[in-house]
């Protein structure tokens, strides 16, 4: 087997650190993540870091909302 990329180690280490400074430093709100999104959106809650799940139906509706996120990065511990 070939020995890894050491770009790509680099970069899933990258990954790796950005998804858990969001997870260390954001609150996790699970399935109600597109309503907390949006309360936050349109200033009906306290602005904070939030992120749990949402589906894609959910993910469109939030996007012709306005309402800005983005996908943490799936990255194993292992991969």
């Amino acid at each position: 087997m070939a020995a890894p990329d050491p770009r790509q180690v680099e970069l899933m280490d990258a990954l790796r650190r950005l998804k858990k400074q969001v997870v260390d430093n954001s609150d996790y709100v699970g399935s109600k993540f597109p309503e907390e999104a949006r309360k936050i959106h349109f200033e009906e809650a306290e602005a904070r870091g939030i992120y749990g799940e949402a589906t894609r139906d959910e993910v469109a509706e939030l996007i012709e909302d306005g309402v800005e996120f983005l996908p943490l990065p799936d990255v194993g511990e292992d991969n």
